[in-house]
């Protein structure tokens, strides 16, 4: 009888707790699969497909593969577990969560402005792919030929080995001549690369001449902002409805590219890269340091985006197979993504009778130059300019639900009185704020800004965090 009478004691505390969790106006999933695939969107971003490439090809290709896989299973996956649980149990943001330690609420607000700064420059490429798919609407590509107003002499048409006139001037698709003066093979730049600096950013020659504001590129950040706000501004039962869309298109497309670049001549050489490691990279810290920051990037670790969103699970709801589905599903399409790349590459390689390793360009270039390049290639091409382009954008907008949800929700529940009936203003004023730090980005120089902001706060800070997390929970708390 007393045990009977204990156990149903500790039945009604449960339920009470639970019945506290839900009544705390926080709103809740309105199922396990909004949960899953909001996680997974969020994790899963555009630096899958460009930087995680580069990274490989950097760093000895098989033999990055295995450093990554090893914190992929050692490290992210028990981070992961402990901030969803973390969430779950304190239904939490990610300022008023560290109530279980005041002293180092610290790590909070390092999260939250490390989030805050990077929504404001994902939404600057966000509005840079916006750019190249209204581009992409088009018979011909604007990147696909040396024809064009802002084309120089030094433009390279790898599709092209005619010569021709270009802006009323000799054009040779080796050599470029102009008033009388040959150029060298050594500063000849694609057509694609051309169309990125000359076109779309105007980008000047460092970051001391920061030049003026691009005015399509402005438009284009406004539209991205209009779209997250638009998504948001009902919280999680809106954003939690849009990634059955945002989250599921990406791997449609992904899997229509892989069909096509498997079939690439050439594609065999990319893939021998990416797969045949040279083992003596293992022997490198910087292969190893660098393979920690890529899957603590990719995966999203240490930003505060799973404690927010395991904030809105049932208290007793089973995270356990979120917290092993998510980081597999982010470091599998890192591979398959990287796959692609090193297909289309290898193609690249052939098509320029190059070394794969002298084809692939770090930071944005490579999905902003050698995509394009190589999707100008294609037959149909502004078909697949135009799905690539659309890839691009739903990936970025499901990892910017949930940065900017992390930071909206962690300042909701720290001044609730203020701010729990005003959501959709303070929504509102998040992204007009948002949308105003992100003008030096847009402007001729902004690229600069852009990477070193990156390398800063994209890379170092949630490290950071996450160590700083293990160490208060596990030694601390």
């Amino acid at each position: 009888m007393e045990k009977n009478g204990r156990l149903q004691t500790e039945s009604q505390t449960e339920s009470q707790t639970e019945s506290q969790h839900e009544d705390d106006g926080r709103g809740k999933w309105s199922g396990n699969l909004d949960f899953l695939l909001s996680c997974v969107g969020y994790a899963v971003s555009i630096t899958n497909i460009w930087r995680f490439p580069y990274l490989c090809y950097k760093n000895g290709g098989g033999a990055f593969l295995i450093p990554y896989v090893i914190f992929l299973v050692i490290c992210v996956l028990p981070l992961i577990f402990i901030e969803y649980a973390l969430g779950q149990f304190s239904s939490s943001g990610v300022l008023t969560v560290w109530k279980i330690s005041p002293l180092l609420k610290g790590i909070g607000y390092g999260t939250l402005l490390a989030s805050a700064i990077y929504c404001t420059y994902v939404n600057v490429i966000i509005s840079w792919v916006l750019y190249f798919l209204y581009q992409s609407f088009t018979s011909v590509l604007p990147w696909s030929h040396c024809n064009n107003e802002w084309n120089t002499i030094n433009c390279h048409d790898v599709h092209n080995h005619s010569s021709g006139i270009q802006n009323g001037t000799v054009y040779d698709s080796s050599f470029g001549i102009q008033n009388g003066t040959l150029t060298s093979n050594a500063t000849k730049k694609t057509a694609s690369e051309e169309f990125w600096t000359h076109k779309v950013l105007k980008i000047t020659d460092g970051i001391e001449n920061i030049g003026g504001i691009r005015l399509e590129l402005l438009i284009c950040l406004f539209i991205a902002w209009l779209i997250v706000f638009l998504c948001l501004c009902k919280g999680i039962k809106s954003s939690g409805k849009v990634v059955y869309v945002t989250v599921t298109f990406p791997y449609i497309v992904l899997l229509i590219f892989l069909v096509r670049a498997v079939t690439l001549p050439g594609a065999i050489d990319g893939i021998k890269f990416m797969f045949i490691p040279k083992w003596n990279k293992l022997l490198s810290s910087q292969v190893w340091g660098e393979a920690a920051l890529q899957i603590f990037f990719s995966t999203a670790v240490g930003w505060g985006g799973y404690i927010t969103f395991a904030s809105f699970n049932r208290f007793n709801h089973n995270l356990y197979r979120e917290a092993i589905l998510v980081p597999f599903i982010n470091g599998g399409t890192s591979i398959l993504a990287g796959f692609i790349a090193f297909c289309i590459l290898g193609y690249m390689a052939n098509v320029k009778g190059m070394q794969v390793a002298e084809v692939v360009d770090q930071g944005p270039g490579l999905a902003f130059v050698a995509y394009p390049e190589a999707i100008s290639t294609f037959p149909v091409s502004p078909l697949w300019a135009v799905l690539f382009f659309l890839m691009m954008l739903t990936l970025g907008i499901d990892t910017q639900f949930g940065t900017i949800e992390t930071v909206h929700s962690a300042l909701v529940d720290e001044y609730p009185k203020l701010l729990r009936n005003r959501k959709t203003l303070f929504m509102t004023t998040i992204c007009c704020v948002g949308f105003l730090s992100g003008i030096p980005y847009v402007m001729n120089g902004g690229i600069y800004i852009l990477q070193t902001v990156d390398w800063y706060v994209g890379l170092i800070a949630p490290m950071i965090a996450a160590i700083m997390e293990c160490i208060l929970i596990g030694w601390i708390y």
